[in-house]
Parts: structure tokens; sequence; C-alpha cells
């Protein structure tokens, strides 16, 4: 098995640390709190997002009979937390923007766990042959040194300087934007001869986990009772995760377990577009939930 290079030790680590700190300045302790604000909405898209997105993962993988690397990085993606897109695209969908942003921010401190658990599960359950090549507590430290630290610095620089990243935050959506094409980029050639041999596969395995991640999350809210603007939000965070992470944690152990996340992150935007320009018009008749109409005229009345 490939051992990880220079880049995949120092480089991806450092630019999944800058995208995390960049999410934490966009993150408040009211984003956590929404937890108990409004639980069912937050429940519903977590459950979606930390077991039936993982599941539908081994699910794909098997189906599609990948190679059992290719496999555990399939589910690795699937596992990953929420991105930091999302929420835009949310918002370009009229979709529930408050909601996508704590989503992302507890499954980002919940990949603590959950990330080591699959990745684990995953390589007993295909049999890879990097088995030996993973320590669970390595990628638990990892995961906390490269996702907890950098999030939690973010937050602790807002709180600290406020007015500096209001004024900054459209350079730094557009770093963090730069920083996770540049880490698309960088995984596609270092597993270039991989992904060719395999690029059909691995396109329909991944567009298939994508696009079945977002169905059954859009169909388990809507039965939930959950509103159109809520039920986008939470179907944004499933076809949108945070690919870089699971990027830099499949090449701390091997390259090739990166492929499928690569993969993923070329067609995922285009998946997730399009169904964002088809809710833009359907959630432009629906009101507001009850919870954001009421987060706004509090501000309102705080401001006056």
């Amino acid at each position: 098995m490939e051992d990880p290079g220079l880049a995949a030790q120092i480089a991806l680590p450092l630019a999944l640390a800058t995208i995390m700190c960049a999410l934490g300045m966009s993150l408040t302790p009211e984003d956590f709190k929404r937890v108990l604000v409004v639980p069912r909405g937050v429940a519903i898209g977590l459950a979606n997002l930390l077991v039936i997105s993982p599941l539908l993962g081994f699910a794909v993988a098997a189906s599609y009979d990948l190679d059992p690397e290719l496999a555990v990085g399939l589910v690795l993606m699937a596992a990953a937390p929420g991105g930091t897109m999302a929420a835009l695209l949310t918002h370009l969908a009229r979709g529930e923007t408050a909601l996508s942003v704590t989503m992302t921010a507890v499954s980002s401190v919940l990949a603590l766990i959950t990330v080591p658990f699959y990745l684990g599960l995953s390589v007993s359950t295909f049999d890879a042959s990097v088995a030996d090549d993973v320590s669970m507590l390595g990628v638990v430290a990892r995961v906390f040194v490269i996702t907890i630290i950098p999030l939690s610095a973010g937050m602790y620089w807002r709180a600290k300087r406020p007015v500096w990243v209001v004024q900054h935050e459209p350079r730094i959506k557009q770093v963090t934007l730069v920083v996770f094409v540049l880490v698309v980029i960088a995984a596609v050639v270092s597993e270039l001869d991989i992904i060719t041999d395999h690029f059909a596969e691995l396109a329909f395995a991944t567009l298939t986990l994508n696009v079945a991640a977002m169905t059954v999350a859009y169909g388990v809210s809507r039965v939930a009772g959950l509103n159109r603007r809520q039920t986008t939000a939470i179907s944004l965070e499933l076809g949108v995760h945070n690919s870089t992470l699971a990027i830099a944690v499949a090449t701390t152990i091997a390259t090739v377990l990166a492929t499928p996340a690569a993969v993923y992150s070329v067609f995922m935007f285009l998946t997730a577009g399009a169904f964002a320009r088809l809710m833009w018009a359907r959630n432009g008749r629906e009101p507001e939930p009850e919870d954001l109409t009421a987060a706004r005229t509090q501000a309102a009345t705080a401001a006056e």
C-alpha cells in the first residue's frame, strides 16, 4: 500500500485546518444552542447525516462491488460531516440556513467519533489491506487536531474580533473556496492513474451515493413533517459533505482511500446546485419557519 507523502502529511491537513478555522469564524454559541431550541429539525438532519448517509455508503460500495480500498474511501466520504458550502447553497435555495449551519457545526464536532468509527467498520467489512495501517486512536487524534482545534480557534477569534470577522467575511469565503478547489485538484492528480482506471465505476458510485442521500433525506424530512425550507437544508447537507476532511484523513493512511472523495467532490456541486435551483422556486411560495421569523424579530428589537 502506498504511503502518504509530504503533501498528505502536511499540506492537506493544513488546508483542512484553514477551512475549519474559516467555518469556526462563521459560528457562534447560538448555532450549537439551536439543537435545544429546534430539536426536531436538527435531530432529523443529524440522523440522516450521521447514520443514514454512512449506511448508504456501505450499500453503494457493495452494490458496485468496488475494490476494498475504494469501498472504504466511499464510506469515509459518506461519513464526513456537512460541508461549509452547504449553507451557501441552502441560502441561495431559500432554505433554512440557520439549520444548515447548525448541522455543519454539530456534525463537525461529532466527526471526532463518527469518522473513526465508520472508517474502522468499513476496513473490517470490506477486508481492506490498509487494516494494519489504521490506528483508530491515531485517526481520532488527527481528526481532533485538524478539525476541533481550528474550529474552536475560529470561534474564539470571532468572539474576540467580531467586527474584523464581519468585515473580512467575503475574503474568508473566497480563501476557503480556493483552498477547497486546490485540495480536490491535488487529490485527483495524486491518484490520477486509479481514477482513470476506475472512473466509470467511481463516477456512477459517487453519483448514486450523492443522489440517494439527498433523495432519502428529502423523503424522511417530509414524512417527518418538516417544511420545505428545513427539508432543503437537510437535503443539501447530505449532498455537500466536507470532502476535504475525507481526503485529509484518507491520505494520511493511504492515498488511494481519497479517490472516491475526490471524484465525489467533482460532481456534488452539480447535483446539489440543480436541487437548489429546483427548491428556490418552491421555497419562494412557503412562509419562513416560526423560529427564523422570531429570531429576526428579536434581532430587530435588539437593534432599536
